[in-house]
């Protein structure tokens, strides 16, 4: 009798030599998809906690999931949970929910890590490249407000500073900032000593009397940042913006600079906006909360 016609049959050496490929590639496929989704559950819950964090007290179930966006039993469920973590807490009397013990542990943790000119260093690297502006970073040293980072742009603004230049409290955007948000005790003595040397320090239209710099030093508290149009230096503008730490205190100050007619010095500018919105998250990074608690 002729031999049966071969059928490939689900045992087939070359179906079983090709399965491990198809299920890697189903493996990988499926991996890239999770990593794409996440835990859509734990982002969900997270709105709770966001809630929590933000608002200054205990708040009672209901008012709790409602400004989560869900229902008070989905959140009683959620929060069940977090409390065993102790990431939540619930007063026995009042029944309401608060921040538990391990949520302060865990930003105690990321407080203690966090180096404020290192995230300042890489989040102006990326503006710079974006805007194409000389920027920097000023910190509060024992001569006053010192420049420890400086990034030329493209075209750089020949501003003839160095690290380490400790910028004059009156004549400079970086100085009126650290003067608008430090004690009077540390600012005083340095600007008493620049007003009564107004040949070296006054320039353009720089405060030369105590109840100019007063109104100079509101005004940049009106605007939570400083700026100046070509007075510590000629034809240079500048801005600088605070950034504040967890116990609301002035962290670092963030500089851009440059030539007039290049340089957008309107304060809802791309230049002021950018530098704001950087300031911003990083005073969020390192704990800072503009809000009452």
């Amino acid at each position: 009798m002729p031999a049966p016609l071969s059928v490939r049959s689900d045992s087939d050496p070359l179906d079983a030599a090709l399965e491990p490929l198809a299920d890697a590639a189903d493996d990988a496929s499926d991996g890239e998809e999770k990593a794409r989704s996440g835990i859509q559950s734990i982002e969900v819950g997270f709105r709770l906690l966001d809630v929590l964090t933000h608002e200054p007290r205990a708040m009672m179930l209901r008012d709790l999931a409602a400004r989560a966006g869900m229902s008070p039993a989905k959140a009683h469920r959620y929060l069940v949970s977090f409390q065993r973590l102790g990431v939540v807490s619930q007063d026995p009397v009042s029944g309401r929910y608060e921040l538990g013990g391990f949520a302060l542990q865990m930003g105690l943790a990321r407080l203690a890590r966090v180096d404020g000119v290192k995230l300042a260093r890489i989040a102006l690297t990326a503006l710079r490249d974006r805007l194409d502006t000389t920027v920097g970073i000023a910190v509060w040293g024992n001569q006053g407000p010192t420049v420890v980072h400086w990034m030329e742009s493209s075209h750089p603004a020949k501003a003839s500073l160095k690290l380490g230049d400790v910028m004059p409290l009156l004549s400079s955007a970086t100085g009126l900032l650290f003067a608008a948000y430090l004690p009077r005790s540390k600012t005083q003595p340095l600007i008493e000593r620049e007003l009564a040397d107004a040949q070296r320090f006054a320039y353009g239209n720089a405060p030369r009397t105590q109840d100019e710099v007063e109104r100079a030093l509101e005004q940049v508290r009106e605007h939570g940042a400083a700026r100046v149009e070509g007075m510590l230096l000629p034809t240079i503008h500048a801005f600088c913006m605070p950034v504040f730490d967890a116990v609301g205190q002035l962290a670092l100050g963030l500089i851009a600079l440059g030539h007039e007619g290049v340089f957008d010095i309107a304060w809802d500018g791309e230049i002021a906006s950018a530098l704001r919105a950087c300031a911003h998250k990083l005073s969020y990074e390192l704990g800072y909360s503009p809000e009452p608690r």
